[in-house]
């Protein structure tokens, strides 16, 4: 399939919209319209740009930016879920679960221990050539 220049634009532009605006409620209607095309045209475009329909998309998008927060902040799971846009819990939960394969409370408490482990045992964490490199065993 061949794209025109100007619709490949359109479509980058929506993806950028959709890049900013991941946590707020938007649906396919709102990102085609971004694009200036229907919401059919617009979604089988983004489809073959990025190889992934838009919901897998935003989806995609709000769970890693849900992985960085659980695995920075000490926003509690409701709250991460409210702030990268899914609207239930439930939902939140089972999705992360599907897609990541722990339960997004497992998936903070594993982010934690990592970092304790990284405060207590530095070198464990930097690739064993670097230190070889840099003399770090000594």
């Amino acid at each position: 399939m061949k794209i025109a220049l100007h619709h490949y634009q359109r479509i980058v532009s929506a993806k950028r919209f959709m890049d900013l605006n991941f946590h707020e409620n938007i649906d396919l209607e709102m990102v085609s319209r971004q694009a200036y095309l229907s919401r059919f045209h617009f979604h089988r475009l983004f489809t073959h740009i990025y190889q992934r329909t838009p919901h897998q998309y935003l989806t995609r998008k709000r769970l890693e930016k849900a992985k960085e927060l659980l695995g920075n902040d000490d926003k509690t799971v409701g709250e991460v879920c409210n702030e990268v846009g899914f609207e239930s819990l439930g939902s939140f939960s089972t999705l992360f679960k599907k897609e990541i394969g722990f339960a997004p409370q497992y998936y903070r408490n594993m982010a934690w221990l990592k970092k304790q482990q990284a405060k207590e045992q530095p070198k464990a964490f930097i690739p064993h050539c670097f230190i070889d490199a840099l003399h770090l065993d000594q």
